[in-house]
């Protein structure tokens, strides 16, 4: 356990409060693992960056957005990760039994969702060094070759998360407590 400040909008530096009342706007409060980041520019402001490019710029749905964070946030054991984005991908329309299958290290039922998620916990294990196979099955599940490039990305803005998280020991918000996943599931 680390003793990393969790800010409020009240204690956060100055420059971090227009980022985190964002956040507060959009989720009715500000997540945890945000607060924690607002002790360094660095990171939340290229985690706000970054994600703003991700959110707008790939051709990634809602849902498949959430199969790829879901699937990154369980890969690297992220308990605080795992609850949020099992409630986001339940609420971007992920189905429930493919949400359940990745917090259990399975692959969803939906091929292209089984994709996205296979390619994203491929890239993770063998830290970028994919193989034509790998590729091959995104794209016959009819992505674009050049998503790839997205999806590490994705993995690159939920790994800032997923460690901060970890790293801070990020509470979960009530909103998220009944999707609370234990590592070892």
């Amino acid at each position: 356990m680390t003793n990393q400040t969790v800010h409020t909008l009240d204690t956060a530096p100055g420059w971090a409060r227009p980022q985190l009342a964002h956040l507060q706007e959009a989720f009715g409060f500000v997540p945890s693992t945000a607060a924690a980041m607002a002790d360094s520019p660095a990171l939340l402001r290229s985690f706000f960056a970054a994600f703003g490019h991700f959110r707008g710029e790939t051709p990634f749905t809602p849902a498949e957005r959430q199969v790829l964070l879901l699937s990154n946030a369980v890969a690297n054991a992220c308990t605080w990760a795992v609850a949020f984005h099992t409630l986001e991908a339940l609420q971007d329309g992920v189905p429930p039994a493919d949400v359940e299958a990745i917090r259990r290290r399975r692959s969803p039922a939906d091929p292209r969702l089984r994709a996205l998620s296979t390619l994203t916990r491929a890239l993770i294990a063998k830290r970028g060094r994919l193989e034509a196979a790998d590729t091959d099955a995104f794209v016959a599940a009819g992505f674009d070759r050049a998503r790839v490039l997205d999806v590490v990305a994705g993995v690159a803005i939920s790994t800032m998360t997923n460690y901060t998280a970890t790293f801070a020991d990020a509470a979960l918000q009530d909103q998220y407590r009944e999707y609370a996943w234990d590592p070892e599931y």
